[in-house]
């Protein structure tokens, strides 16, 4: 979870990305007159492309199908009281109309294992703002399609639909909106297609599971939009609580074809030990935050998004009130590539990516004071998938090795490259500060006992452990840190000894606008 000293690491179609190379404009000394890089142009087509679910859901059956029971929302609580009277594997129809469950703040649906609610047209099963969940229990491979699911009082960090985080759920064409907490929850091998998750209270979906391993999971063409409308940072400070997806120790995700939105906060936050992610061919734009927080993670592409105007909000508000750290819109913190935990890929690679007109670009970074055992780690509890037991992060064992590098995430073998970043600073109304791609820690301080004080971390992340930019193409006055907040540099010097980055890149002062 977030908190400002680790700097907050602050919670369709796939995309017809075409190639083109920048040209005609002028370029900063040392930088070659045409791009190497071959990358994405500025995705004005990938409009046309992103998942509007919200506007037009797709519609259910308009008759029961053979062999399905029947529920009346003249009734109320006919859903609960025939799922729990039914056996297994039933399928039960929704009609159209409001459907309400009992008016118990404790009233529920419970289904059998194989259970499956298909909603009619016009089918909504309405919490009543009484009710706090509307799908509960450990039933596994349970089905719900085109159903609208609103207004249920979920407590914090719990959710709606799937509550208890069952497994091998799916969810797909259904309209999960204006709810209290997360709008859904999520277990292993569950299947999330198609959705309009909007306007809930705290998170369109917290993938948190409690018991068990949370993995195989897949978020397909859902629109997941308006989310945090509790505005939960700021109720708690710095509790990390929020975004469009909240992933937690999730091993193995697609998330891909999706439009996340005008979220209150960060678009996609991955937190604690998650594992072997793809995220592609999503939109990503307007979030108030940044549009992905991959936070104390490993091993993930990143690829094929479009990502646009994001973290103009938070951004602007750190920078007014004189923070002089980059705070990104893509923002990897404590995450790296780790070739001993099992994944389709040894590393975190960026590529392929448009990122035009957000509050910064990408930030590279690690808080020195943040460890296994450390006061200072505010995932408290946790440590690395390296070092499952947290009391072996102590003094004297871990000043020496493996515990001296394994007791700590760390960003490494992060690979970004064939990426268009594009900055108009009329558009996004910023003079400075919101120009960054930084690569840095902090001068590690903290506690006492640390094996990481001073800038041992810092000359880590920048120089030794291999995070890498390369073939880019810059579009504006973009600026480059590294090593910490201090040194901030120009493209000649962030090309040359002894940071050497972005080799086969150019950087276009005037393209940007």
């Amino acid at each position: 979870m977030g908190n400002k000293r680790r700097h907050r690491a602050l919670a369709a179609a796939p995309l017809a990305l075409a190639l083109l190379a920048a040209t005609g404009c002028e370029s900063t000394p040392g930088a070659k007159t045409e791009p190497k890089a071959a990358t994405p142009t500025s995705a004005a087509s990938a409009v046309r492309a992103v998942a509007k679910v919200c506007a037009k859901p797709a519609a259910g059956p308009a008759k029961a199908p053979e062999g399905a029971v029947t529920v009346d929302p003249a009734v109320v609580g006919d859903l609960a009281a025939k799922t729990k009277s039914s056996p297994p594997h039933t399928t039960f129809w929704l009609r159209p109309g409001r459907h309400m469950l009992d008016p118990d703040r404790y009233a529920q649906v419970v289904p059998k294992e194989g259970d499956r609610y298909l909603g009619a047209p016009g089918a909504v099963l309405d919490g009543g703002r009484k009710n706090q969940y509307a799908f509960a229990g450990t039933a596994r491979d349970v089905t719900i399609r085109y159903l609208t699911v609103q207004r249920f009082v979920a407590p914090p960090d719990e959710g709606v639909v799937n509550h208890d985080s069952a497994d091998g759920w799916v969810i797909e064409h259904a309209t999960i909106q204006d709810n209290s907490g997360a709008g859904l929850m999520a277990g292993a091998r569950q299947q999330v297609r198609a959705n309009c998750l909007r306007d809930n209270g705290q998170y369109g979906m917290n993938a948190y599971k409690a018991k068990g391993p949370l993995s195989g999971l897949v978020v397909e063409g859902n629109e997941i939009a308006g989310n945090n409308t509790g505005d939960w940072e700021r109720r708690r400070e710095g509790c990390g609580c929020t975004g469009g997806i909240k992933f937690w120790a999730v091993n193995g995700a697609e998330i891909r074809g999706n439009w996340v939105h005008d979220n209150r906060g960060t678009g996609l936050w991955a937190d604690t030990n998650n594992n072997d992610f793809r995220i592609e061919n999503n939109v990503l734009e307007d979030n108030d935050g940044a549009a992905l927080i991959y936070e104390t993670s490993y091993n993930a592409v990143i690829r094929n998004n479009t990502i646009r105007r994001n973290n103009w909000v938070e951004g602007r508000r750190e920078a007014d009130g004189g923070d002089t750290f980059p705070y990104a819109t893509v923002y990897l913190s404590e995450s790296g590539g780790e070739p001993r935990i099992k994944a389709r890929t040894d590393k975190i690679e960026i590529y392929r990516n448009v990122l035009e007109n957000n509050w910064s670009g990408i930030t590279l970074w690690e808080n020195a004071d943040r460890f296994c055992n450390s006061p200072a780690n505010t995932s408290s509890g946790d440590c690395t998938l390296l070092v499952p037991d947290t009391d072996r992060c102590a003094k004297p064992a871990i000043a020496k090795a493996p515990l001296y590098a394994d007791c700590r995430w760390k960003t490494q073998r992060v690979d970004i490259h064939d990426n268009r970043f594009v900055l108009d600073t009329s558009v996004v109304k910023c003079t400075v500060k919101c120009d960054r791609m930084a690569v840095l820690a902090n001068y590690g301080t903290y506690p006492d006992w640390s094996p990481y004080k001073g800038e041992g971390v810092a000359e880590a992340i920048t120089g030794k452990q291999h995070n890498r930019w390369h073939d880019n193409v810059y579009l504006g006055p973009w600026k480059f840190v590294a090593h910490d907040p201090s040194q901030v540099l120009d493209f000649g010097q962030w090309q040359s000894t002894p940071y050497q980055q972005d080799a086969g890149s150019t950087l276009h002062l005037r393209a940007g606008g």
